[in-house]
């Protein structure tokens, strides 16, 4: 057991197992992870590739596209675009999904109910 803040503020004991194993914690943890494993993922398989472009590809990245351009620069200049991209979407999901759920749990903690009903 923890301590925790009661609504008025106060310390007050909190059974973070009881929380842990609730179903409206396990319902957070899995929408948390059904966004940020196929995230993750492509952007790992993505940035794999590009390194492995970069390692044994060197002609095709080294092939020009525009003036000096050539695919290297691009490729690099989309992956740091692509983690721009990630983090708002993740910022968009977490606002819209996790952080309701998170403060309906929170609200049950705070409310006195030392688990999560």
């Amino acid at each position: 057991m923890g301590q925790g803040l009661g609504p008025g503020g106060a310390a007050e004991n909190v059974d973070y197992s009881a929380i842990e194993q609730s179903p409206e914690f396990s319902r957070l943890r899995s929408t948390h992870r059904r966004f940020v494993i196929p995230v993750v993922s492509a952007g790992l398989a993505g940035y794999i590739a590009y390194a492995l472009l970069a390692s044994w590809g060197a002609g095709f990245m080294s092939t020009r596209v525009l003036g000096n351009v050539n695919w290297a620069i691009i490729l690099g200049l989309a992956q740091i675009l692509a983690t721009f991209a990630v983090t708002v979407a993740y910022v968009w999901f977490a606002n819209r999904k996790l952080d309701p759920k998170a403060a309906q749990i929170r609200e049950a903690i705070e409310a006195g109910a030392g688990g999560v009903q």
